[in-house]
């Protein structure tokens, strides 16, 4: 046996581990000042796919940055759908990098919300933590992505909040948490996808007034 595996026991615990705590061993694992996501996806394991859409998902809350995060989350949904327990990212999006103060950010003592979900989503087995409820998962995960990617007045909120609960609750292996999360990211596509039809319906309508 390598001297150098994790023993059982530290790997359950590291299993077991809430998210704030995984995200500070990763970061005290990579001390550079910017941390990749091929680094994040090795060292998080078979959560990998749940806190990498979730680390993709926030920006996607603020204005400009939806489709910046859009691939990589469609890319990790699709090998979710397709049934990978752990992803396989390109070499273009695994040399993408996140600054390491913002990985702390996310688990520090200021990120209260994080710490109200944490107490909350807690070990639940059910359908959605089991591998057909991943495939689910990862094909919600595509539906918002493309919405993310595809642009559209007030479109990237509604998708990418759902989707974040629904990372969340994949993280901790809560089926509750993910069932909710599932809801919401189809609400949200559904949505964003009415939106944007409405859109392009009032394109083509335009283009037939003016020709």
């Amino acid at each position: 046996m390598d001297g150098n595996a994790p023993s059982p026991d530290s790997a359950d615990s590291h299993a077991q581990a809430p998210i704030s705590r995984i995200v500070n061993e990763v970061a005290a694992q990579f001390p550079g000042a910017r941390i990749t996501l091929g680094e994040m996806a090795e060292a998080f394991g078979d959560r990998a796919f749940g806190l990498l859409v979730l680390l993709l998902c926030l920006p996607s809350l603020l204005p400009g940055m939806a489709s910046v995060f859009g691939i990589p989350m469609l890319i990790l949904g699709v090998q979710m759908g397709m049934g990978r327990r752990v992803p396989k990212l390109p070499r273009f999006i695994a040399r993408q990098s996140i600054k390491r103060e913002d990985l702390l950010r996310l688990a520090s003592a200021s990120s209260t919300w994080l710490g109200k979900v944490e107490r909350f989503v807690k070990p639940r087995p059910g359908f959605f933590t089991g591998p057909m409820g991943d495939r689910v998962v990862g094909w919600l995960t595509v539906y918002c992505a493309a919405m993310l990617i595809l642009p559209g007045p007030g479109t990237n909120g509604p998708p990418a909040f759902g989707n974040i609960v629904m990372a969340l609750g994949v993280v901790e292996a809560d089926n509750r948490v993910v069932g909710i999360g599932a809801a919401l990211t189809l609400a949200g596509c559904i949505f964003a996808t009415v939106v944007i039809g409405a859109l392009i319906w009032v394109a083509i309508k335009a283009m037939g007034w003016m020709f």
